[in-house]
This record gives C-alpha cells, structure tokens and sequence, in this order.
C-alpha cells in the first residue's frame, strides 16, 4: 500500500540507501588534486621508499606527511649482533630521505646495529608480554625525546607485537619489512 507522497521509487530506510549516501559522500569530501600535487606526492613516496597507494593511506588517514620512520631489527632481518643485512637493506636505507630510527629487539647491541644503519637513535622495543600501558610509555617518552610527532612516524617491523608497539605509541602506520625493502615502488 503507498502513502501520500509516495511516488514508487525504491525505499530509501533500506541499506542499498545507506549505501549510496555513504558513497555519494565520501565521494563529495574528496578533493580533486591537480595533477601536479598528485606527481609531486608520487615523487615523495619514491624518496620514502613507498609505494603511492601506502602513502597516500597514511597521509590521509593522519592528515601529515611522514617525517621519521621507526625500523624494527626483525623489519631489517638481523637476529644476531653482527649480522649482515639481507638482500641489499643497507643501501635501500641509504637512499630514504626522511630520519631513520631503530627499535632493537632483545639482546642485540642497538647501539652497534644503530651506527650500521645510520640511525637518528636506537631504543630497546618493549619485551613480548609489556603490558599496553608500558609499551604506551616507552614510546611516547621516546618520541619526546626525539622531538617527533607520533603521527608523523611510520613503523616498519614484521610481529604483531611490533604492530601492537605502533598503536600503543599512536604511531602513524605500520608496514612490515618485507614489503618495505622488496615491494614494488611507482616510478614517476
């Protein structure tokens, strides 16, 4: 039965609706960047080592560009103080134009691992089983130290505690190493 008013298009309560006005909005609140911009954050991404699409999610999702980047020791695959760098790591950081930091996992000299890498600083990462709260703490009196804004840091470690790490310090993002050193990159 239709009511008054009711000219037989389709019910607009229902979640095809919902859908479309979620989509139309999203759509709406999207700028339209000029191409020129949209070049020149593809030629960013290349100098940090990411691909556009990881890139761009970051920069919307924390409203920032990255500025410093958080590596773990397991991001870099070095398990044993002394270890070599696998598959070309050490050259692909010499080439990242934002600040490296390291995260050393247990039992590795960071200080050592730092001077290899070039690293800004180094930090002992919290242990497996540091309470939130801890891991919270650590790195946020880290970032205060370093004079970095959470959000404009990007976590690159391979655990899910690592990952657990990132939300914990209110990180920008996380991405694991093997996608960082052997993903594919846009070329501009």
């Amino acid at each position: 039965m239709t009511r008054i008013g009711d000219n037989g298009g389709p019910a607009m309560d229902g979640t095809r609706w919902r859908a479309h006005c979620w989509h139309r909005a999203r759509a709406d609140l999207l700028p339209v960047l000029p191409v020129e911009v949209v070049r020149m954050r593809v030629r960013r991404a290349q100098a940090l080592g990411l691909d556009y699409k990881t890139y761009a999610g970051v920069r919307a999702s924390t409203g920032r560009d990255l500025v410093a980047f958080l590596f773990s020791s397991n991001a870099l695959g070095v398990f044993r103080d002394g270890a070599a760098l696998p598959g070309g790591r050490e050259c692909r950081l010499q080439t990242l134009t934002a600040s490296r930091h390291l995260g050393a996992g247990p039992g590795l000299d960071r200080l050592a691992l730092a001077r290899r890498i070039d690293a800004d600083s180094s930090l002992d990462l919290p242990r497996f089983g540091q309470s939130w709260a801890f891991m919270r703490d650590e790195l946020k009196t880290w970032l205060r130290q370093q004079r970095l804004p959470g959000d404009a840091v990007l976590m690159i470690g391979e655990t899910d505690h690592e990952r657990e790490m990132m939300a914990a310090g209110g990180l920008a993002g996380f991405i694991t190493g093997m996608r960082y050193f052997e993903g594919t990159r846009h070329a501009v």
